[in-house]
């Protein structure tokens, strides 16, 4: 029987962005600040979906989904979302 080795994930490139202090100081912002703000214009402008949105701004999605909710963010949900919810449904109820 073949031994399965768990595959190390290799670190996907990270860009650097400079934003001088005294523009973040003048938005007060920090680093995590200016993330999350970053992330929730992407995900509001359809960019990023909410696991990438939520990824950027360093948040569980349960955080991110309470940030949204609490500026008035919609979520995005679609019929292919909702298909694709009950058919992980229906394969769970298999499951069971």
């Amino acid at each position: 029987m073949a031994s399965h080795q768990p595959i190390a994930e290799t670190p996907l490139p990270t860009v650097h962005l400079d934003i001088p202090q005294n523009i973040l100081d003048s938005a007060r912002l920090n680093l995590d600040g200016i993330k999350l703000e970053l992330a929730l214009a992407l995900y509001a402008q359809r960019r990023l979906g909410v696991g990438k949105a939520r990824e950027l701004a360093g948040l569980s999605l349960w955080e991110f989904r309470q940030i949204l909710a609490l500026r008035k963010i919609p979520p995005h949900y679609d019929t292919q979302d909702l298909a694709e919810d009950l058919a992980n449904l229906r394969a769970l109820g298999e499951n069971l």
